[in-house]
């Protein structure tokens, strides 16, 4: 494993290896991993994707060396189409995903944090990102400011405001 990496702005090209971070955030428990396909068609993982990169998507990767090994994004979805964190017209919702072996590291709170400072500097007001209960990076969350607003069946739905 290199001992250094980077980061920098996701492109229309990175929709792949988006997909891949997917799949990474769905398969965070250890055991028997779901399937990339079964994930991806599923619409609620989708949403997270499809048409990348439209207007108003933004985004980070975080690279080491020639390897992909994370990313953090988000995108305002729409009340017809709300993500699993929805919150409201406006307030975009992120997706996060680090390769197993990068975990720890610091990776996914320095991606957290510059897409944060994007959402800032947008002049978002909030940033909203749903988690599983019993998911490790909910001590992320919390550490960099998220606070859950509404408990789901089995997942949180959380906020940071951005002021």
């Amino acid at each position: 494993m290199p001992e250094s990496w980077s980061l920098r702005p996701a492109t229309q090209t990175d929709g792949v290896f988006l997909g891949d971070m997917v799949v990474e955030a769905a398969n965070w428990r250890a055991g028997a991993p779901r399937p990339r396909h079964e994930i991806l068609a599923d619409p609620d993982h989708g949403r997270y994707l499809a048409g990348w990169m439209r207007p108003g998507d933004v985004g980070f990767v975080a690279v080491a060396g020639p390897e992909l090994i994370g990313a953090a994004w988000y995108r305002t979805l729409p009340r017809t189409d709300p993500g699993f964190g929805y919150v409201g017209t406006g307030v975009p919702e992120l997706i996060i995903g680090v390769k197993a072996l990068w975990r720890s590291h610091g990776v996914g709170r320095t991606l957290l944090r510059r897409l944060c400072e994007a959402a800032r500097a947008e002049g978002r007001a909030r940033i909203c990102l749903s988690v599983e209960r019993g998911n490790f990076a909910q001590v992320l969350y919390r550490s960099e400011g998220f606070a859950v607003t509404r408990s789901g069946f089995g997942r949180d739905t959380m906020i940071k405001r951005m002021s």
